[in-house]
Order: C-alpha cells, then sequence, then structure tokens
C-alpha cells in the first residue's frame, strides 16, 4: 500500500479487526449432547427427560429430571440439565441461584460440562458473586478434560488479565488447544495472537490461516479479519473482490467493523462498483450500532451532499 493511499480518511480504519466473543456453543444447544451418552438412571426417568428436551417439551423434562433427583440427589446429568433448564427459564421459572446450585453438584463430581456452566455463572455473576478467579478455577478444570469451550474460555481470561495475571503466552496456548480441535472463536483469537504477536511470533501468514479455518464456520470475528488480511494484502495476496466477500459475510451477521468496513469499499470502489447509496447503508447500520467510525464517515458524506446540493441550486 502506498503512502497516499495510507492517509486516505476512512480507506482502512485504525482498528479494523475483531475479536471473537462468541464463547462457544449456547447452554440449551449443547446441554444434553454431552450428557445422553454418559447417563443411566433407572425407572429411564432420564432418557425420558433427554426426548421430551429434544421435543421442546421442557416443562415435562424438567419433571422427569427432578424424578431422577429424588432418587439420587447427586446425580450429576439431571443435576445438570434441571440447571440449563433454570439458566435459561425453559420448562421452570428462571433463577440463576439455582442453575448455579446444580451446576456445582455435578462440577463437584468431577463433571466437565458442569464445571463450564459453573464458571460461566461465576464470570457473568448469575446467581452467584461475581469472581474471575473462581471463573477461572471452574474453567481449568473442565479445560483440563478437554472441554474446547473452557479452554477458549480460560485463553481470554489469560488475555484480559481478569482473575488471573495476565500471559499472553498462555492464552494462545489454550486458544490453541481449543483451534486444533475445531473451536471457531478460539482459532480466530489464535489468528488475531499472530497478528499482533501476543504470546506467539507475529506472523501474518499464520493469523490469515487461523482467520480461514474460523471464517469457514461462520465466525464473524474471523470473517472481518480475514476480509482485512485480504484488503491490506497481509498474509495473503492483496485482493479487494475477496476482501468485500469476507466483509460482506460478517456484516449479513450484523458485525459492526465489517459493516464500516465494507462501507469504505462501495464508497471507494474496492472490490465493488462505487456505490454512495451502498456506502451510506452499511455506515448506518453499523453507526447504528454504536460505532464512531461509522457515525463520522455518514456526517461527512451527508455533509458532502448537501453541500453539493446547495451548490447545484446557485449555479447559473
Amino acid at each position: 500500500m502506498s503512502n497516499e493511499e495510507e492517509k486516505k480518511p476512512g480507506l482502512v480504519r485504525s482498528q479494523p479487526f475483531a475479536l471473537s466473543q462468541a464463547g462457544g456453543t449456547s447452554l440449551a444447544a449443547r446441554g444434553l449432547q454431552d450428557l445422553k451418552a454418559k447417563t443411566s438412571v433407572a425407572g429411564g426417568w432420564y432418557e425420558k427427560g433427554s426426548s421430551l428436551w429434544d421435543q421442546e417439551r421442557y416443562e415435562e423434562a424438567a419433571e422427569c429430571f427432578s424424578r431422577v433427583l429424588e432418587l439420587d440427589p447427586t446425580q450429576y446429568g439431571a443435576n445438570t440439565s434441571l440447571g440449563v433448564l433454570y439458566r435459561c427459564g425453559m420448562g421452570v421459572e428462571q433463577s440463576y441461584e439455582e442453575a448455579a446450585n446444580r451446576f456445582r453438584i455435578s462440577a463437584e463430581q468431577g463433571f466437565a460440562l458442569a464445571q463450564l456452566y459453573l464458571g460461566d455463572a461465576y464470570a457473568h455473576g448469575e446467581g452467584v458473586q461475581q469472581d474471575y478467579s473462581q471463573a477461572a478455577c471452574w474453567y481449568r478444570k473442565a479445560a483440563d478434560q478437554g472441554d474446547t469451550d473452557a479452554q477458549y474460555k480460560l485463553g481470554t481470561l489469560h488475555a484480559s488479565g481478569d482473575g488471573l495475571p495476565q500471559d499472553h503466552a498462555e492464552a494462545a496456548f489454550w486458544y490453541r488447544k481449543a483451534a486444533e480441535q475445531g473451536h471457531a472463536s478460539a482459532q480466530c483469537n489464535l489468528g488475531w495472537a499472530y497478528d499482533r504477536g501476543q504470546g506467539v511470533p507475529q506472523s501474518y501468514t499464520e493469523a490469515a490461516l487461523w482467520y480461514n479455518e474460523a471464517a469457514e464456520k461462520a465466525d464473524t470475528a474471523a470473517q472481518n479479519n480475514l476480509g482485512v488480511a485480504y484488503r491490506l494484502g497481509r498474509g495473503l495476496p492483496q485482493d479487494d473482490t475477496k476482501a468485500a466477500f469476507w466483509y460482506q459475510k460478517a456484516a449479513d451477521q450484523g458485525l459492526a467493523a465489517a459493516q464500516y468496513n465494507l462501507g469504505v469499499l462501495y464508497r471507494c470502489g474496492l472490490g465493488v462498483p462505487q456505490d454512495y447509496g451502498e456506502a451510506a447503508f452499511w455506515y448506518r447500520k453499523a453507526a447504528e450500532q454504536g460505532d464512531e467510525y461509522a457515525q463520522q464517515e455518514l456526517d461527512a458524506m451527508l455533509t458532502k451532499i448537501e453541500f453539493d446540493g446547495q451548490q447545484a441550486e446557485t449555479r447559473v
């Protein structure tokens, strides 16, 4: 990129990247996925509850899990499943406190999924007092058992220094553990680590490789960052068309940084036909999410349009 191009306002925003905050699979989506294969309870109450869960008959599922706990109050599968229902308010009145209590019973028995969820409770202060140190403790227990969501989240705490001493090398270690098992958010954040040389040797090539892995899994931050890599020719051949393709993917999913970056391409005619209407559309989308860069660009465009209109009216 030439020095002249670097100076063009808005051509490349000063912080064009995005750090993945997806956090892995949702509670409800993942819940029984891990539990079904590991739980066997006399009388089939757990199996029946699992079937009802799959049918989204959550109130009946909760009743079945409660029957399991009448037989064995410490049964980790039923406690964790019921905890998820209380956490999400599905079939029962939402109660973060009850959810945390259920997760703790299972977590203390060494069940990784419950350890992850108890870590989440401490990280967000849901049903317990917010405590990142406790969150890190429970994430570590689950991460040591190979849970990829826990590995990813433990990496984020090491990166931010919440509840642990900030240690980018340790963050990259845990991101890699999860990334190599296909965890999209971890792949994106490992790419970020390589992009910035945080905890690993700086390498745009490695960054682009991990961004691509995550982008193919529809991680919006990775899609945006892969677009930036193509736009700037970092670790990949410079290609504005491919940059626009990946910005569009992330912008369509609502990522403000990508909406801004796509607006820039439309305004400048890079990789897409120049179209001020499309540029304004995407700037507005990003601005509505609080993106200050986008608001500045939108204001500048509207001011120019108003000025040009006034000039046209005065011509004779």
